[in-house]
C-alpha cells in the first residue's frame, strides 16, 4: 500500500525524499492543539502504516514553533461535561488507542519538540521511538491541572522507564513543565539541537534509518515493546527467534555479500 497520496483531514502531512513521511498537526496560533477528529485520524493513519511500503521512518513535528497544547479546550474538553460514563470510556480508550497504533506500526517514529509539548502532545512524544528537543522545548503532563489523574495515556507504564521513578512521580504529580534542558539531562531527549535545525536534524536521523534494514527495524521496535513486561529468560528466548526470522531475510545476506567485498549494503526491507 502506498500512502503518497494520502491527504489527512485534520493534520499535516508530506513525504520527503528516501521514505521519510512528515506529520505536524495543524492551527499554529492556538499552539497545534489535538481534536477528536485528529485523535481518530492519526489512529487511524498508524494503523495504516503497518501495510505502507513507501513508508520507512516518520517524523512528528512541531508546527509554527510549538509541539501540541494538547487536548483542545473548545473541542474535547468542553463537550466531555456532555457524556455518560460510557462516552468517557469511549473517549479515553481512543486515546490510548492512538497510542497502541504509534507502538505496532513498524516505522520508527521521531518526535521533533519545539516550544510548547504539553498533555496529549507530551503523550505523544513520550510514546514516539525517539525524541530531539530544543532548549525552547516545554514538557508537560498536565492532566493533574484539571483534576485529572496523572495516568492517561499510559504515562505511569512509560514516562518511569525513561526518567525513572521520583522524576515521573514529581511531572505527573505536579504537572510542572520541564525545561528542554532539564528533560534531555533526564533522558527524555535523545539530543537537543537549535531551533533552526530541528527539522533538518529530525529528518536527517530518520533518512538514515529508513536507508538501513527496515525489517529489522520494525522487529527491534517491536522486540523493545514486547519486552517491557517478559522476565529475562523468556526476553531470551523472544530475542532468539526474532533473530532466526531476520537472519532468514534477504537483507541479513545483502550485508554479508557487501560485507565480503567491503561495500555498503543496500537493504530493500526484505
Amino acid at each position: 500500500m502506498s500512502m503518497a497520496q494520502f491527504k489527512p483531514e485534520h493534520f499535516n502531512w508530506r513525504m520527503e525524499e528516501g521514505g521519510v513521511a512528515v506529520i505536524t498537526l495543524k492551527r499554529p496560533e492556538r499552539k497545534n492543539p489535538i481534536t477528536f477528529g485528529s485523535y481518530a485520524e492519526l489512529r487511524d493513519t498508524f494503523r495504516k502504516l503497518v501495510g505502507a511500503d513507501d513508508v520507512k521512518a516518520i517524523v512528528f513535528g512541531s508546527n509554527g514553533g510549538n509541539f501540541c497544547s494538547g487536548g483542545d479546550v473548545r473541542d474535547i474538553i468542553g463537550p466531555l461535561f456532555d457524556r455518560d460514563m460510557k462516552g468517557l470510556l469511549e473517549f479515553t480508550r481512543m486515546t490510548g488507542d492512538l497510542v497502541k497504533a504509534m507502538r505496532a506500526c513498524p516505522q520508527p517514529v521521531i518526535a521533533a519538540v519545539d516550544g510548547v509539548c504539553v498533555g496529549a502532545g507530551a503523550m505523544i512524544a513520550l510514546f514516539s521511538d525517539m525524541r530531539i528537543g530544543t532548549a525552547n522545548a516545554k514538557t508537560a503532563f498536565l492532566f493533574t491541572r484539571v483534576g485529572l489523574a496523572g495516568c492517561d495515556m499510559g504515562a505511569c507504564a512509560i514516562l518511569p522507564r525513561i526518567i525513572g521513578q521520583g522524576r515521573a512521580s514529581e511531572l505527573l504529580f505536579t504537572g510542572r513543565a520541564a525545561s528542554g534542558d532539564e528533560a534531555f539531562a533526564w533522558g527524555f531527549y535523545n539530543r537537543l539541537c537549535e531551533p533552526g535545525d530541528l527539522v533538518a536534524q529530525a529528518t536527517e536521523l530518520a533518512r538514515t534509518l529508513a536507508s538501513g534494514p527496515t525489517f529489522a527495524h520494525g522487529m527491534t521496535k517491536r522486540m523493545l515493546h514486547q519486552e517491557w513486561s517478559m522476565s529475562v529468560d523468556d526476553a531470551l528466548e523472544a530475542e532468539a527467534q526474532a533473530q532466526a526470522v531476520c537472519m532468514a531475510t534477504r537483507d541479513f545476506e545483502r550485508a554479508y555479500r557487501a560485507f565480503a567485498v567491503k561495500a555498503r549494503p543496500e537493504f530493500k526491507g526484505d
